[in-house]
């Protein structure tokens, strides 16, 4: 067995334990204490408690629509293990629904608890490729298309916050006041420690390349993206004269171009956050 197919059986699991983790949260610690997940999932949550549903139904209902569009958009590989994500999740919701366990405590002490333990199970969903939260998706086709239109390049930030915030004014008006705040703290520490382990997921990376040959990852890059990159030369030390390319992608694109990167073997690349582009 290839070393990239162990990487691939690896990420797989840690998507799955991440999954795990999620619904555990939400069941046992986070529901109980009268706080909801956020994005399409907090969606599902409110649609089960006004109409009394199935909630792995209604979880699996809510996102299908964002993982058709995702995987039409970002390939049948993100497609997969965002499957595998969604199916894992709404497997434990049902499971972790007929385990007789709840975090009795204090309602802060118990959703800043939920909210730790679903934001790292999220966090190592995202690092690992795969996605349980069709906000995510969304943001990234608002992204992609006003990209395309303007030629500019765009975070996903005010996208989700905006998303997530229409998902609590709901929460508040649906549900109660109290709810709406707790489900509002989740949110705080969940992205907190999402954050701290993807570097700012929702923001514009920069991949520099640094290759003898650009043409092959450039045809590629405009093909399989629909990205174009900036061209350099550049020395090495010891290779001497190179190319070196800059382009801007989002993180779920991050994936595919890791693939166009391991397929053009020689190149030399780095990956930096970029809180905002100047034109």
């Amino acid at each position: 067995m290839n070393h990239k197919r162990l990487e691939e059986i690896f990420a797989c699991l840690m998507i799955v334990l991440g999954a795990l983790m999620a619904s555990f949260s939400v069941i046992c610690i986070l529901i109980p204490n009268d706080a909801i997940d956020y994005g399409t999932a907090g969606i599902a949550i409110i649609i089960n408690k006004l109409t009394g549903f199935n909630l792995s139904l209604c979880v699996g209902l809510v996102f299908l629509p964002f993982l058709i569009a995702g995987t039409a958009m970002l390939g049948k590989r993100f497609g997969f293990k965002a499957l595998l994500g969604t199916s894992v999740y709404t497997v434990g919701l049902a499971f972790f629904e007929k385990v007789p366990f709840e975090l009795n405590t204090e309602h802060f002490l118990a959703v800043v608890f939920g909210g730790a333990i679903l934001g790292a199970g999220l966090a190592l969903i995202l690092k690992n490729g795969g996605c349980i939260d069709g906000s995510e998706i969304f943001a990234n086709i608002l992204v992609k298309k006003a990209s395309e239109k303007l030629g500019k390049n765009f975070s996903m930030t005010y996208i989700l916050i905006g998303f997530n915030a229409c998902v609590y004014m709901a929460v508040f008006v649906l549900i109660n006041r109290n709810a709406a705040l707790m489900s509002l703290l989740v949110y705080v520490v969940a992205t907190s420690i999402i954050n701290h382990f993807t570097d700012h997921f929702e923001a514009i990376k920069q991949v520099t390349i640094i290759t003898k040959d650009p043409d092959e990852l450039v045809k590629a890059i405009k093909e399989e993206l629909n990205k174009t990159c900036t061209i350099m030369n550049s020395y090495g030390a010891i290779a001497g004269e190179n190319k070196t390319l800059i382009c801007y992608v989002n993180y779920f694109e991050m994936q595919k171009m890791k693939e166009i990167i391991s397929q053009n073997k020689g190149s030399f690349s780095t990956v930096s956050t970029i809180e905002e582009i100047l034109r």
